[in-house]
């Protein structure tokens, strides 16, 4: 109650227009199931039997903006700013929604009572509403018992409520890490048989849901769901492809459960929130190791290039999955640099080799700290010890390195306007080539006087052919 009179102000202002106007509002599902939970936000779900249009003409002149851009599947935005804050609000008519078997869209229906809408939610801790301004409790499915087992089932039979909208099955998993709730024994049996009909969502709507199960509190046990239900088979193969192989320094324990402890460790050390580029990198370090995996003469397991080929397999995955190109560019770079640490030994790495580290890193090097760490999942205690205090040393190597010589914006000690000035060159191949001739110089030695550098670029422009 406490959480709903601290949005009453807003819902009950609201309700009354709708109730002037001979209409019915309800608070619905989410926000419902969070009030109860004490996590109520200022986003804020409405139901109606108002139809789109009327639901416009409703919330014009009362919010301080509208959006119709789901006015098709019957649903109107608004924000409504406060001296406590801005509420962000939808309010839907009252629906069914059903896929048919050979389309990607739902049909989307109008219902007339809330009854019937609700019975058309996900879930039953979804499907319960309360009626404003009067403040009736609807709850025709018992999801409050469910909210208070923290079970997750659906109004209406799993394999209608799946059938309906297949991307259900994907946030049963979605509920599980976010809520850390059970789905119960049939949702996850209509999950299990039902699991190939995932495949006529959305690219982009599946996208979405893997986005909220992964910046979840709990995502290890929403992919978990996902694994052994055979739902990734269709979203996210790569992952229970993981659960054949060894791992190369712990043959009892699979990359499967060595990529789940990975994505763990690295949550534990985020410093800002949820990082979906880190949580995806650490969950996607290892996937190259299946097409990898050799058998070696003296019975040990090697995977040779697996950051190599992982990073190309995260491309494909990601690119099918409609990420934007900035994320995938930036967790396959994390990938394929993930073993990059353990070529430094026992510390003995160069100033350039650290130069490079840096700089291939660019503006991941922060990120690739953390997977780099959370990626050693040994139970040896004094061999995990060690390779915390040599990456600790490297990090130091690091930060002397930054003070000096600036790592963060290596560049060579000329830049093109100047390589043109010196060579007598016009805008062309050459110049690059001279440029990053310079910068290997700064990579291998460091900073380089200008004296010094336009010697070595006199020297290397002698060396090369003219022809």
């Amino acid at each position: 109650m406490q959480e709903l009179l601290r949005v009453s102000p807003v819902a009950d202002e609201i309700a009354r227009r709708f109730q002037d106007a001979g209409h019915r509002l309800s608070l619905v599902g989410g926000s419902v199931r969070d009030a109860l939970l004490g996590r109520l936000g200022n986003d804020l779900d409405f139901t109606t039997d108002a139809r789109p249009q009327q639901i416009l003409k409703l919330v014009k002149g009362w919010a301080d903006a509208v959006w119709d851009v789901g006015i098709a599947f019957g649903t109107v935005g608004a924000r409504k700013d406060t001296p406590e804050g801005s509420f962000l609000i939808e309010i839907t008519t009252y629906r069914s929604e059903a896929y048919d078997r050979s389309s990607r869209k739902p049909e989307v229906s109008y219902g007339d009572s809330i009854e019937q809408d609700l019975v058309r939610r996900d879930f039953t801790v979804n499907a319960m509403a309360v009626d404003l301004p009067g403040r009736g409790f609807v709850d025709p499915h018992r999801g409050l018992d469910d909210l208070e087992a923290r079970v997750l089932r659906t109004p209406a039979t799993p394999e209608e409520s799946f059938s309906d909208d297949p991307l259900r099955m994907m946030r049963a998993a979605r509920f599980a890490a976010q809520l850390d709730f059970e789905p119960a024994p049939e949702v996850v049996a209509a999950m299990t048989a039902m699991a190939e009909r995932i495949t006529i969502v959305s690219a982009e709507r599946v996208q979405a849901e893997l986005n909220k199960l992964l910046l979840a509190e709990h995502p290890v046990k929403g992919l978990r769901l996902l694994v052994d239900t055979g739902l990734a088979d269709f979203v996210l193969p790569e992952l229970p492809a993981l659960r054949l192989e060894s791992d190369e320094h712990h043959r009892h324990k699979d990359v499967y459960e060595h990529s789940l402890t990975v994505l763990e460790q690295a949550i534990a050390l985020e410093t800002e929130g949820p990082d979906l580029v880190l949580r995806l990198a650490a969950l996607l370090h290892d996937i190259g190791k299946p097409r990898t995996r050799r058998f070696e003469s003296d019975g040990r397991v090697s995977f040779h290039h697996h950051e190599v080929v992982g990073a190309k397999m995260t491309r494909k995955r990601m690119r099918e999955l409609k990420y934007s190109n900035e994320l995938i560019n930036e967790v396959s770079r994390l990938v394929e640099l993930h073993l990059r640490f353990h070529g430094y030994g026992g510390g003995e790495w160069t100033d350039s080799a650290v130069r490079r580290y840096v700089t291939d890193a660019g503006p991941m090097l922060e990120r690739l700290h953390k997977l780099t760490r959370s990626d050693c999942t040994t139970r040896n205690k004094r061999k995990a010890a060690a390779l915390a205090r040599t990456y600790d040393s490297l990090e130091e190597r690091i930060s002397t390195l930054q003070a000096q010589e600036e790592l963060d914006a290596i560049r060579p000690a000329l830049d093109g306007n100047e390589i043109m000035q010196l060579l007598g060159l016009r805008p062309g191949p050459a110049v690059g080539r001279a440029y990053k001739h310079l910068l290997e110089l700064r990579l291998e030695y460091g900073p380089m006087e200008h004296e010094a550098a336009v010697a070595a670029l006199h020297e290397w422009w002698a060396a090369q052919p003219k022809n």
